[in-house]
């Protein structure tokens, strides 16, 4: 699942970020409120989680800005706006859920999963992502190839679900180290080089024709049509 988090508090985002990535998903943190709903409205993501009160722009006009552009991204406020008039005013913008602070982590995932579960039939949000025989369920975090479970490891499995977000494009190591790990690595580190070997090896195993190629002098790519 990929996630946007849209929250000024730093620690509480950083909070919310590494529990999330321990658990094999991808997060993209943003803490002013202007750029959160640039990234919201140019990137995709499964959910979105918004705090209320943010610099430049709050997380009500987010949420209403989105909703009017009939983005139907699953939305949960986190917010320390505890007043029923909060919660409502939050829920009738477009939000899916209300959690106010300070929160229980366990309680967060539950309920991102259940508006997720629930905005995927709203809006038919794909929840698969596939490329020739091989599918991931973005949901329930399986690969498939031919029907055969692949078991990858969560950061396999971060890599192969950016490199299927972008199939048919060249993706560049630099693209990658930055989505993938969060970390600004020397691009001529053989990290990514590694980490592809080893996914090639689980997903095309057994099978002739491989879904990786690799772009000489610019990266790596799915290819649209495979």
């Amino acid at each position: 699942m990929r996630v946007l988090v849209i929250e000024d508090d730093k620690s509480v985002a950083e909070f919310v970020r590494t529990g999330l990535i321990e658990l094999g998903h991808t997060v993209d943190v943003v803490h002013d409120g202007r750029d959160g709903l640039f990234q919201a409205t140019c990137e995709s993501y499964d959910a979105i989680i918004v705090d209320m009160m943010l610099p430049s722009v709050d997380g009500l006009a987010i949420l209403n800005a989105l909703r009017a552009s009939k983005i139907g991204t699953p939305m949960l406020v986190l917010s320390a706006k505890s007043k029923v008039k909060d919660r409502v005013e939050g829920l009738r913008a477009g939000a899916d859920d209300y959690l106010v602070k300070p929160f229980a982590f366990e309680e967060l995932v539950a309920r991102l999963e259940v508006i997720v579960t629930r905005g995927g039939a709203r809006d038919e949000r794909v929840t698969t992502l596939a490329a020739h025989d091989l599918e991931m369920d973005l949901l329930a975090r399986t690969v498939t190839r031919s029907g055969s479970e692949i078991e990858l490891h969560a950061t396999e499995f971060k890599l192969l679900e950016y490199l299927l977000r972008h199939k048919g494009n060249v993706v560049t190591r630099t693209m990658i180290l930055e989505n993938v790990w969060d970390y600004n690595f020397d691009p001529q580190t053989n990290i990514i080089d590694v980490h592809i070997s080893r996914l090639r090896q689980k997903i095309d195993r057994g099978h002739d024709k491989p879904v990786i190629t690799t772009v000489r002098g610019a990266g790596y790519k799915i290819p649209a049509d495979g």
